[in-house]
Parts: C-alpha cells; structure tokens; sequence
C-alpha cells in the first residue's frame, strides 16, 4: 500500500465505491502481514518512501518467491538482494517480468516499468576502485536507479593509476552523491573526497589479501580518512550505499522552505481504482 493507492482508497470510499467495511479489509493488512515465517511490512513506503525490500541471503528459494508475491500485490515496485540462482527462477516464475541484474545479485520488478525521479544529468556517481569491486558497486548502482535515480558508472578507477580517475574529473564534479567503492587498502574515498563538494558514501569491500582482513584495513581507512565530507557503510553494503545516496539526491532536488514550488499546493489528479 503506498500513497498514491491509499488515496484511491479513500476517493473510492468518498464516492460510495467501496462500502466502510470494504475499506476496513482493505487496510486490515497494511501495517503487518504475518506469512509464518516472515512479517511483511507494508506500512513502510507510507513511512519512508520506499518498500520493504526482500534479503534473499540465509532465506529458501520457496520463502523469498512468497515474501516476492505478497510484496509484489501490495506495492508497485520490489527488490530483492543477494539472490541467488533458485531464488531467481522461483520469483520469476511468479512474476516473468521482474528483471535479474546478475552482476548486483539483485532481482527488482516495477508495476508501471521504472520511474526516473529526476531526468537530467545523473545526479549519483558510483565509482569503483577495480574490476573486483564491481559486484558491490553494481548493487550499489542497482539499487539508486531501482528507487528511481540514474547512476552514472566510473570504474576501474584506483589510485593505484591516479591519472584514470583525474581524467574523469569533470563528471565527479557533476554529481551531487558519490558513492565510492573500494577494496585492498580503500584509500579512492578519499581521493574523491579530496576533489569533489558533494557528500561521498565511501564502500569498503572485502577484496584483498590477508591482512586486508576481510575489508576490515578498507573500513579503518575510509573511517580515518582526512578528507572532509565522507560517510562510511559496512563492508561490502553496496544496498545501504545506494539507498543512502538515493534519499541525499532526494534532498537535493528538495526544495528549500519558503520556496514557491514548496508553498503552492500540487493540484489535485484524478486516481484510478484499486481492483477488486
């Protein structure tokens, strides 16, 4: 249930549509559905703008399919993560149009096809150390354009060739977020953080030898970066990057109190009826 259905809801009440009762069914499952093994929470899009999104890792191919299929009658957009390859063929076999990003471990399927929130330049820049980071800065990058924001991709870029991510100069400075994904010692966050005035969500991934300790030298390093204007995600969380750059480019494109596209109220459209 998200805004725009709920409000269909009340229109079809208001105009005598659904009866009292038919309402009281209709939301009698909005805030919680209890699946046995999982509790659904639809109430979140109405909270945070966004739904619940399904982590496929640790879950059965039959579980996330069901989790898939509820979410999927409720809501006009799903995502699941780190899925893998049963877990795909069970959900699409639920819903044939839903699309798998192989490189994201990422399965998202929109109602109306994906809505872009904002259309020019991509306001989000993921950027990759190496070949190796790829898969965390494609869920990443999945991840901000399933919500509805265009990424632009520079990869490849470390510092271990400087002169690669120097030649891209004039698109990190296009972008408002920057999330930046590295591994071995994570020191790309903060080069770009160095150069660039947009906030950088730095990413470390557990690629590395030994004493990379599992990404853990990457992390310690983006956290004592001496670079201003940097947050720090868990290792290997290419999902909260990617949706914590996808709320700041929201805020980005707010605008600001006492602004006149702010005060003046949106005029009202016409919604179209919930089936059933």
């Amino acid at each position: 249930m998200d805004e725009a259905r709920l409000r269909a809801l009340l229109h079809e009440y208001r105009t005598g549509a659904r009866g009292e009762d038919a309402v009281i069914d209709a939301l009698r499952t909005l805030p919680c559905e209890d699946l046995g093994f999982a509790r659904l929470d639809h109430h979140r899009q109405l909270r945070t703008g966004f739904p619940e999104v399904i982590f496929g890792q640790g879950k059965t191919a039959e579980q996330a399919a069901a989790i898939f299929a509820r979410l999927r009658d409720r809501h006009a957009v799903v995502m699941a993560t780190r899925v893998n390859a049963e877990q795909v063929a069970a959900m699409r076999a639920i819903e044939p149009d839903s699309v798998h990003h192989e490189a994201a471990r990422i399965v998202a399927w929109h109602r109306d096809g994906r809505r872009v929130r904002h259309a020019g330049h991509p306001l989000i820049a993921v950027v990759a150390a190496g070949t190796a980071d790829l898969p965390v800065a494609e869920e990443a990058a999945v991840t901000a354009e399933t919500i509805g924001w265009p990424v632009d991709r520079l990869y490849d870029v470390g510092v271990a060739g400087l002169h690669r991510l120097l030649a891209q100069g004039e698109r990190l400075l296009r972008a408002r977020v920057l999330v930046v994904v590295a591994g071995m010692e994570g020191a790309l966050a903060s080069v770009v953080g160095g150069l660039v005035k947009a906030p950088v969500v730095a990413v470390p991934t557990s690629v590395g030898y030994g004493a990379n300790f599992g990404g853990l030298s990457a992390l310690l390093c983006m956290l004592n970066s001496c670079a201003s204007g940097i947050a720090v995600v868990n290792i290997d969380n290419g999902f909260g990057a990617g949706y914590y750059a996808a709320l700041l480019a929201e805020m980005a494109c707010a605008p600001s109190p006492g602004d006149p596209a702010r005060e003046t109220p949106a005029p009202e459209t016409p919604v179209s009826p919930l089936p059933g």
